[in-house]
């Protein structure tokens, strides 16, 4: 399904780059992350932070390019699908080595995808789909289905809860061995210091050029350094005065100061995404779906925009999952369910629900201010309807670990970019935090699932949509640019919602 959005129209490099010189081998960078990645095994979380590292270390059989459509990484070609949508038959590149020098073959592909469908809630979501995952022979892997999923070839691209390739005999649930096929590979990690990734000498790019995530991925430095800055404002200091050769997720009023710097350049991905906040419905408050509603109607999500953003440079009021042009923009269900802001109406909402006064727990975290910020907004509209609430300030890595767990939160807030297919989004999956699990979830999810037809899933996708109003499984707050900087001698990083640094080299 092709989005009418390309992938470098909707991220804009904002300050003039200077113009590309010949890039030479060599160097170090040092990239500033909002923390410290609480795994590096990329299968087991959805962190943003976990793909954004991992992503240079571990691979998968396909990614996106450019114009978010999919394309081959470690297989050859796109896969062959049966007439009936049932077996996708993947070819695999040749001479392809682990960082431990071993080769990679079908074997360590088909137990890869079924640690996945096991361990990550991305392969658990198409694991019920799926009948079996076999080496049909050392280049050649065979994935039957039940029924047709269309979803498919988007979820074993995605860096996200990702379908990496590891060695067959690297299969344990917990990782210890960090062994990818990645063009860089892990020399050292110092827990809240930095993690040390190098250059894999024995890495096979594909032919050709770059393109997005896909095409050549090309080694010009020797190493790079992901160096956890939690606090936003060390993030925005550091990036002015050159500290870092990459800062990420800056707070958008820093814009101004970011352009006046001579060592460092900002960079805007217009439009990035939206914040969520997710409801936990399998326990406590939230669980009841009346009371979910209540919530949402409290809520001034305007305000909170402003909050978190400032300026509407930076923010648009947007109740559709998909703003437009994405071919999935729909506004069913959004209408007078969205940006209610009606406080005392919401009182009444709670109180026909059985309210019974217990807090609304809410998880948040200041390494993305604009979460907190949100969050104080939201607490302030909640106490006006007459909710109790209990606001729970934690690092990142803590809250991607609390939120796993049904007995502690009924809030977290979070964001994602918009993703080119919206069977990505994780709520939507029964087995991710929040755990959205009920038949008119099932029925509409299922059918947009399985049909393959573009115009058709469109028109499905509305009435997934309908069925996130109609449960409150997630609200969206509406949609944002995101910023961050990068250094002035830096070049061949184009701007990504999860950025990425093959290709990247420093201007001698």
């Amino acid at each position: 399904m092709k989005l009418k959005l390309a992938f470098l129209v909707a991220t804009a490099l904002v300050a003039a780059p200077s113009l590309l010189m010949a890039q030479e081998k060599g160097g170090v960078i040092n990239v500033a992350t909002i923390g410290e990645p609480p795994t590096l095994d990329p299968m087991t979380s959805t962190a943003d932070l976990v793909g954004i590292v991992t992503q240079h270390i571990f691979e998968t059989l396909y990614t996106f390019d450019k114009t978010w459509n999919v394309t081959p990484l470690l297989a050859e070609s796109l896969p062959e699908v049966s007439d009936d949508g049932k077996t996708y038959t993947i070819k695999l590149r040749s001479d392809i080595k682990f960082h431990d020098g071993s080769d990679m073959a079908s074997d360590d592909v088909a137990a890869s995808l079924n640690r996945w469908t096991k361990l990550a809630s991305r392969g658990k979501q198409a694991a019920g789909f799926i009948e079996s995952i076999s080496a049909a022979d050392p280049s050649t892997v065979v994935i039957k289905l039940k029924q047709p999923y269309a979803p498919l070839a988007s979820l074993l691209a995605f860096n996200n809860s990702a379908a990496i390739i590891i060695p067959a005999e690297k299969q344990a649930d917990t990782m210890t061995d960090f062994i990818g096929t990645g063009p860089y590979m892990l020399k050292e990690r110092k827990a809240d210091q930095y993690i040390q990734l190098a250059r894999f000498d024995g890495y096979k790019a594909r032919s050709g050029e770059s393109d997005g995530y896909g095409g050549a991925r090309k080694q010009y430095l020797d190493e790079i350094r992901f160096v956890p800055v939690p606090d936003a404002n060390t993030r925005v200091e550091a990036a002015v005065s050159g500290q870092y050769d990459y800062i990420d997720s800056l707070p958008v009023e820093s814009f101004d100061k970011l352009k006046a710097s001579t060592a460092t350049q900002p960079l805007m991905l217009k439009p990035f995404g939206y914040p969520v906040f997710v409801f936990n419905t399998a326990e406590g408050v939230a669980k009841d779906v009346e009371v979910r509603k209540a919530i949402r109607q409290a809520l001034n999500m305007e305000d909170m925009l402003a909050a978190a953003f400032g300026s509407t440079d930076f923010y648009a009021l947007d109740g559709n999952i998909y703003p437009e042009p994405y071919a999935w923009a729909t506004d069913i269900g959004a209408e007078g369910n969205y940006n209610v802001a009606d406080p005392e109406g919401a009182a009444e909402a709670a109180k026909a629900a059985g309210y019974d006064g217990k807090p609304v727990r809410i998880l948040t975290s200041r390494q993305y201010e604009f979460h907190y910020k949100m969050a104080q907004v939201a607490a302030e509209y909640l106490k006006l309807a007459g909710f109790q609430v209990d606001m729970q300030v934690v690092d990142w890595a803590t809250l991607t670990q609390r939120r796993a767990d049904k007995a502690l939160w009924d809030i977290y807030i979070t964001h994602s970019p918009f993703l080119p297919e919206p069977a990505l989004i994780g709520s939507l999956s029964p087995s991710s935090p929040g755990w959205w699990d009920t038949p008119v979830r099932k029925e509409a999810v299922d059918a947009f699932s399985a049909e393959s037809d573009p115009k058709k899933r469109v028109e499905l996708w509305a009435k997934v949509q309908k069925a996130v109003y109609d449960e409150v499984p997630f609200m969206k707050i509406g949609d944002f640019n995101a910023v961050s900087a990068m250094s002035t001698k830096l070049q061949g990083v184009d701007p990504a919602p999860w950025p990425y640094f093959w290709n990247a080299s420093i201007k001698k």
